[in-house]
């Protein structure tokens, strides 16, 4: 094999890795759509985790997990009983998606070299010379930079 081509390959091993990095996991996807049809729904009262589920095609019990999670954050609060279900705790304009996605995700880095909250040191690489760390800190920067602007009210029409 030419040097070129193990360029290449290599190449195409790390450009996939990249777009699988940022994709977002099915959990983060259910919460985002679980909370854009809170958002919708905000000015009716709580809405019952079945009607959530079944208008935006979540699993039930995933979508529990994802909601209980949301509420211990404070995001959420829910009502028992009758007329009860989940409704925003917090102004829907001031819940910024970084924070869902952190909170359902991890960190928004793609490695941990270069997360802001989620820190950790690689074992086999020297930050001050490695070229991956630098790009993915643009990346990082890049994707803060839109997802700490964006909001909850962002994902309604």
């Amino acid at each position: 094999m030419s040097a070129i081509a193990i360029l290449s390959f290599n190449l195409n091993i790390l450009n996939n890795f990249l777009i699988f990095a940022v994709m977002l996991s099915k959990k983060s996807q259910y919460a985002f759509k679980a909370l854009s049809y809170l958002v919708e729904k905000r000015n009716e009262g709580p809405v019952l985790i079945s009607e959530i589920a079944e208008h935006k095609k979540i699993p039930l019990k995933f979508l529990e997990n994802i909601l209980l999670e949301l509420k211990k954050a404070e995001i959420l609060d829910s009502k028992k009983g009758k007329g009860g279900g989940y409704f925003l705790k917090e102004n829907p304009e001031n819940v910024k998606l970084a924070k869902i996605i952190r909170l359902v995700n991890g960190p928004i880095a793609m490695l941990p070299c270069v997360s802001l909250n989620f820190y950790e040191k690689c074992e086999d690489c020297n930050e001050d010379h490695c070229g991956l760390h630098d790009v993915l800190i643009e990346v990082r920067d890049a994707s803060l930079n839109i997802l700490e602007k964006k909001t909850l009210m962002d994902l309604v029409d």
